[in-house]
């Protein structure tokens, strides 16, 4: 159905399409104008008594939003199925087809290269917002992509302990430092399909032992979970493994002693990492399905903010970006709590009170056997410094 605009509106808005241009643009059998609707369903509708139309009415778990039933003069002579229709079209929202995978490959492809390019032309005395221009132009310039798929996460030094940086309180204007760490959540939006890609890195090009440390805690996190993903795995065991070797990594860095399973159960995990691993991505970044009738949210610290908790499917596209962030409104009161201040080496921690955060984020597709990482950014230390020197990308 599409509107039928004045003919006047042609001044403004260009030539007014005729039905035609629509149903060949789009493939469908059918096109009619939305005054049509009435008729055209009672036309189309073969049985006896009043024809049953099924309309989208359902909640997204992700937004905690109902959309809203079609409504049209003439809707009280149909009978209507207010359930039917959510649960099936979220599905297919769920589990991509080739098509739909091509452009979200594309939006990753064109969002890597600019990512490169930020991490080339980075340097101190730049404001984070430069380097958020820097990526709209090349995925414009290069890719055609005129949206992005959110606001752009451009977070610097103690910024990047700060999960969505960049909102308008916060607009990506801090000045780069020497020493600085960066977090830059950023993605380009092709026809509609958006792409989700975090990179960290140091300002300067050169990895510090501490930075080495928390990346390298991330990294391990973000590239076993890929190695693990498969139809049938758990994402909530995704979310688990992921907390374990970042908190594996912060005891052998002496941030934490004890012993990490009881770290696990005391759910010290979420301190470092309050946010969930990562959700489904496609026409939304945080595209719905999460949970569907069936999948319960948990309810425990860290994993309560899981945007899906179901079993991984054939087809799925995820994000999956771990995270290691030293939070002040999450530390004190933990070094401060009975159960968990016997994890934290206090004088170890204190020392990354400004440290801000990493996050390292790929989009992931689950295939038949594994998955398949659609993100092709530099990921190990090296990798980045080389780059960031002016090495090529990708290596050959």
């Amino acid at each position: 159905m599409v509107l039928l605009l004045p003919a006047d509106y042609a001044i403004w808005l260009g030539e007014i399409k005729p039905l035609s241009y629509f149903q060949e643009r789009y493939k469908v059998s059918m096109v009619y104008y939305t005054d049509e609707i009435a008729q055209v369903l009672v036309d189309h509708y073969k049985g006896s008594g009043k024809p049953l139309l099924f309309l989208l009415h359902g909640l997204n778990t992700d937004s905690n939003n109902f959309s809203k039933p079609a409504n049209f003069e003439g809707i009280e002579n149909f009978e209507t199925d207010l359930t039917t229709l959510h649960p099936v079209l979220t599905e297919c929202r769920v589990l991509k087809s080739d098509s739909e995978l091509a452009l979200i490959q594309f939006a990753n492809d064109i969002s890597s290269e600019a990512h490169v390019e930020v991490m080339r032309k980075a340097k101190a005395g730049m404001k984070e917002y430069q380097l958020e221009s820097m990526f709209l132009h090349h995925t414009y310039m290069y890719g055609g992509c005129r949206h992005c798929s959110y606001t752009c996460i451009c977070a610097t030094g103690e910024n990047s302990a700060v999960l969505h940086y960049g909102h308008a309180a916060a607009p990506n204007d801090r000045i780069l430092e020497d020493g600085d760490m960066a977090l830059f959540d950023m993605g380009a939006e092709y026809s509609f399909y958006g792409s989700d890609i975090t990179c960290s890195f140091p300002v300067n090009g050169k990895f510090t032992s501490d930075q080495s440390l928390i990346y390298n805690a991330v990294l391990d996190a973000h590239n076993a979970v890929i190695t693990t993903m498969k139809p049938g795995v758990s994402w909530v065991d995704m979310h688990k493994l992921a907390e374990k070797i970042i908190l594996e990594s912060l005891k052998k860095g002496n941030l934490l002693v004890g012993n990490v399973d009881d770290m696990m159960v005391e759910r010290v995990g979420a301190i470092f990492m309050p946010h969930g691993l990562g959700h489904l991505l496609g026409i939304d970044t945080h595209d719905p399905g999460g949970y569907p009738k069936g999948v319960e949210r948990p309810k425990e610290p860290g994993l309560k903010s899981l945007r899906t908790a179901r079993q991984l499917q054939e087809g799925m596209v995820i994000t999956v970006e771990p995270g290691c962030y030293f939070i002040d409104a999450l530390l004190v009161p933990a070094m401060e709590n009975a159960k968990t201040s016997k994890f934290f080496n206090r004088e170890v921690v204190d020392g990354f009170k400004n440290f801000g955060g990493v996050r390292i984020e790929s989009d992931v597709l689950v295939t038949a056997n594994g998955s398949k990482n659609m993100t092709k950014v530099p990921r190990k230390t090296w990798e980045i410094e080389a780059v960031m020197a002016g090495g090529p990308w990708p290596f050959s």
